[in-house]
């Protein structure tokens, strides 16, 4: 049956007068059939589409092609007895992309090859030079050339569905487009030697060029013929321009529908801004609302209402019909935007302190329970004059407590107002101690490999050299996907500010799955993907979703190669990426789509401020920037995307170097003078080409470890991804080359400027990141199991009654916990400090050890010293007393040995030095005169030895004294 609904075939009476199709697709469906209604059941065959892949419009059906699914048609359709047909395509699509509508004829294959069949294909919306956004039409029979023959471009759709009609009679193929001819041609093929010998006649929605997207459009209906309409007939057959009108209005309101609530649950709870398209799928809208106070023509939603407040929005299309929405605005509580605040539990990280409500807009203030452990928010912050502004206004900032001095807990008062209401919530989480640090003792590097594996794949060094890459994983992915578009390409690591864990980030895309480059950078995801991790190997999702993070705007087009960076100014994680950027989300307009850097603040790569700023917008393409700090700049390099030499960049397809104090600084332009205080000042072009004889882009800058041989002193490796030529290729530079680099004195036109020979680097790396890592976790990397403890080596020594342990970590990197020493029935354990401890042994114990027991993370194993000689001291204990003998002062000094053995006992002091034998449990006096009537104080010191090694030292004092 014909769809009557909205319309999509003739009247009775005219139907009556065409030749009858051959078959006649309405898009019903059933299973995986696309039914053919003609009577004459040559169904089609569905692959990849479902019963979601149909829309409803207006009662009937709409098949929806999302570049996931085609349809095979059965044979007999069209013979090859001549070469008269007819087919009658309704289609809407603002997709402009290397696809074909439809196809008669088999065989998928390469350009020029034998493998690609002979086809007749018509495509509705196409991207190939000479026929942009214009209807592609084409015959095709191999001969010793390609054997193509193009149709010439006659425009493209006209707005909402337009009927294109291809007539072949004879050796001429002609395409009209809503019944009036837009494009014909003669040629000199056979139909005979088209039409497939297999029970395939065709597609809709599949190309037969290998390698390009399956079709993005919408499909409403589909005739065929196996002779050839007059003019007459191709207008009778058509949908009317109302009945088409019908359909589109059918299809606009779930379309509008779909991308108008943004955040809101339903119309009839709104809180945020509404997505008001100024146009759908070519279809011009224009807004009006019943009450613009409370949601503007825009669909900017008001929350100054103290009522829940009904709105009706209306949207007149330019077709003439017209869209109702009713909406429901709920009156805003205060207390909503504290609800919405989540915070970490335990944070190794600043703390992203929401200081503007996010369902309401609620100011709010913070304050903290210790604000030198975490800083409240500052009500005398001025956001400065170059950059972005804190958006945590000075809250949030983490003071993790030392290494080995375990974590602690802070509350954080959060009070908000709103519309003369206040409220609070507090919050108590803990602040982690800071991670274990220990030198870097190697690289790691993660990559992509090609456009056909779009999984994350690991390498590591064997030690401290940067060109000793070797696969880990057993050359395995490390990281693929199951969620968003499944690709995973341009993988980042960056380290944590404090050291003690990775994170990663990854474009989400898949060209692999047949998503063409036009519709990857017009539609590809608004997602980064991103993951934590403490070694390497471990990966968790930061969101704990199977998911990733939507960080761009629905008017974007794609968001590709992030990359993110710390800005010691905003105490915060700048993450920035290339995207083209559209009127708005209909992504309709086909003007200024040249790629663009935006960027966007984290503190936990869980949460980001949104929308992103413009931070790179010359007017010319630019992607893949990448940056590091040297002393006060930050230096940043980055891919130009256009074809050539644009806005004062030598070459297109080429890396250039620019430098600024202010890491957030937006740019306008590319110039050698500007002032970079207050932009990104120019300082190389064109600095891998010339070199590698091979286009580049993904560069990456690496600052060398120490004692890697390449490292002649403030090393660094510079590396470009030579996309056509096998991946990597590295330059090694320092930083005092990069930093004085200018237009005068370019660092890519000096001497020592050279790409080193290819090897050393991960096997066909393509667009990566490398980072430097510990001994603990090369090992990891190369074993792909957990970070193992690191040994550790005990050695005591003693000083009298005092030992002392010092633990060394094999790799020199922090230790901390506890000693215990143990001697005899005696035993104490002491906390370690920078790597020592001490305890005094009391009496008795002449043999130590000292036990190093580790610490709670277990990254240091135990470890136990040789036994510690203890010289033991002697118990003695002294006195002094003094007196008057004729007038002069006497000092007696009385020494007791409570010790088990004899003592020789020295003492000494200002009037004399004396030395007695005093026996065991034995006491002894010692008298001094000073011939003087007054003394001062004097203190005496008492020296003794016994003969199995014990010693003694002490000292009393003799007060001031007066006779007479």
């Amino acid at each position: 049956m014909a769809l009557t609904a909205v319309g999509l075939a003739p009247s009775v009476a005219v139907a009556a007068e065409l030749p009858a199709p051959t078959a006649h697709y309405d898009m019903s469906h059933a299973g995986t059939q696309l039914l053919d209604v003609s009577g004459n059941a040559r169904h089609a065959t569905l692959t990849g589409l479902t019963d979601g892949s149909f829309a409803n419009a207006g009662g009937d059906d709409v098949l929806r092609f999302k570049a996931d699914g085609y349809a095979a048609l059965p044979k007999g359709l069209v013979t090859g007895t001549d070469n008269n047909f007819t087919v009658e395509y309704t289609v809407s699509t603002q997709t402009a992309a290397a696809t074909f509508g439809w196809v008669i004829g088999d065989g998928v294959g390469a350009w020029n090859t034998t493998q690609l069949g002979n086809h007749i294909f018509l495509a509705p919306r196409s991207s190939q030079s000479g026929y942009t956004n214009q209807v592609l039409a084409a015959i095709r029979v191999k001969d010793s050339g390609n054997g193509e023959t193009r149709l010439p471009a006659g425009g493209g759709l006209n707005p909402g569905f337009t009927t294109l009609t291809m007539v072949g009679s004879g050796n001429t193929l002609t395409v009209f487009r809503d019944g009036t001819q837009i494009s014909t041609v003669t040629h000199t093929r056979s139909l005979s030697s088209i039409i497939p010998s297999g029970n395939v006649l065709g597609y809709l929605g599949r190309p037969l060029y290998q390698g390009d997207t399956l079709l993005r459009a919408d499909v409403a209906d589909v005739k065929f013929w196996d002779v050839a309409l007059t003019p007459q007939e191709v207008a009778a057959s058509m949908p009317t321009a109302e009945q088409k009108t019908a359909a589109t209005a059918a299809l606009l309101r779930g379309d509008v529908l779909a991308t108008m609530l943004g955040a809101n649950p339903s119309l009839e709870s709104v809180t945020t801004n509404l997505n008001l398209l100024s146009s759908v799928n070519g279809v011009a809208l224009t807004w009006s609302s019943s009450d613009a106070s409370v949601i503007s023509t825009t669909g900017v939603v008001s929350r100054a209402i103290t009522a829940n407040t009904p709105v009706t929005l209306t949207a007149t299309s330019s077709l003439g019909s017209t869209l109702t929405f009713e909406v429901t605005v709920v009156a805003p509580t205060v207390g909503a935007d504290l609800d919405a605040i989540v915070l970490s539990e335990r944070t190794t990280e600043n703390l992203p302190l929401a200081t503007k409500g996010a369902v309401n807009g609620a100011d709010i203030v913070w304050q903290s329970s210790d604000a030198a452990l975490v800083t409240p928010t500052d009500p005398a912050y001025v956001a400065p004059a170059v950059g972005s502004a804190d958006p945590f206004r000075g809250g949030g900032l983490v003071d993790r407590p030392a290494y080995g001095a375990g974590d602690r807990e802070v509350t954080l008062t959060a009070t908000a107002t709103l519309n003369g209401q206040t409220a609070q919530r507090t919050f108590t989480l803990t602040v982690a101690e800071l991670g274990r640090s220990a030198p870097d003792a190697g690289y790691a590097a993660a990559y992509f490999k090609s456009d056909s594996d779009e999984k994350i794949y690991q390498a590591a060094t064997s030690g401290n050299d940067f060109f000793t890459f070797s696969p880990v994983n057993g050359g395995q992915p490390t990281v693929s996907s199951t969620a968003d578009t499944t690709g995973l390409r341009d993988p980042y690591i960056l380290r944590s500010a404090n050291g003690d864990k990775y994170y990663m980030i990854a474009t989400d895309l898949c060209i692999g799955c047949g998503t063409g480059w036009g519709p990857a950078q017009s539609n590809g995801s608004l997602k980064i993907e991103v993951w934590e991790s403490p070694d390497l190997v471990n990966w968790e999702r930061t969101n704990g979703e199977n998911t990733g993070i939507t960080i761009n705007q629905p008017a974007a087009g794609m968001t590709w190669a992030p990359e993110a960076y710390w800005d010691d100014e905003l105490q915060s994680y700048v993450v920035f990426f290339a995207s083209r950027l559209y009127s708005d989300a209909s992504h309709s307009n086909s003007d200024k789509l040249y790629a663009r850097m935006f960027a966007v603040l984290t503190r936990d790569f869980r949460t980001f401020t949104y929308p992103p700023v413009t931070w790179q917008d010359t007017g010319y393409a630019r992607i893949d920037s990448t940056v590091t700090k040297i002393g006060d700049y930050y230096y940043r390099f980055t891919k130009n995307e256009e074809g050539g030499a644009a806005d004062g960049l030598e070459a297109g397809k080429d890396i250039f170097l620019e430098r600024s104090t202010v890491l957030t600084a937006p740019t306008t332009r590319s110039s050698w003078t500007a002032d970079p205080t207050q932009t990104w000042q120019l300082t190389d072009t064109r600095m891998t080409t010339l070199e590698t004889g091979q286009a580049g882009e993904g560069p990456e800058i690496v600052k060398l470890n120490e004692g890697d041989p390449s490292n002649a002193g403030d090393g660094y490796v510079f590396l470009v991804d030579n996309y056509g030529a096998g991946g990597y290729r590295a330059f090694v530079t320092t930083g005092a080359q990069i930093a004085s680099s200018s237009q005068a004195d370019r660092l890519s036109q000096r001497s020592t400027w050279n790409v080193r020979p290819a090897g050393g680097l991960p096997a066909s790396p393509r667009h990566g990141s490398f980072v430097s890592v510990s001994k603990a976790v090369l090992d990891a990397l190369h074993g792909w199991t957990d970070v193992a403890a690191v040994a550790s080596t005990t050695t005591g020594t003693a000083d009298g009654s005092q030992v002392t342990a010092k633990v060394q970590a094999a790799d020199g990197g922090d230790v901390v916990g506890t000693v215990t020493f143990s001697g005899g029935d005696w035993s104490q354990t002491v906390p370690l400090a920078d790597g020592e401890a001490q305890a005094d042994v009391p009496a008795g114990v002449t043999s130590v050890t000292a036990h190093y027991d580790g610490y709670a993370d277990g990254l240091v194993s135990p470890s136990t010293s040789a036994a510690i000689t203890v010289v033991g001291a002697l118990d003695l204990s002294a006195t002094a007393s003094t007196r008057c003998v004729s007038g002069k002062v006497v000092e007696v000094i009385t020494v007791r040995n409570a010790d088990d053995v004899t003592a020789s006992v020295t003492v000494a002091g200002a009037y004399g030095s004396k030395t007695v034998s005093i026996a065991a449990g034995k006491s002894s006096a010692v008298s001094f005169t000073t011939r003087a009537a007054t003394i001062e104080r004097d203190v005496i010191s008492a020296t003794g030895q016994s003969t199995d090694g014990q010693a003694h030292t002490s000292t009393v004092t003799a007060v001031a004294t007066r006779c007479g």
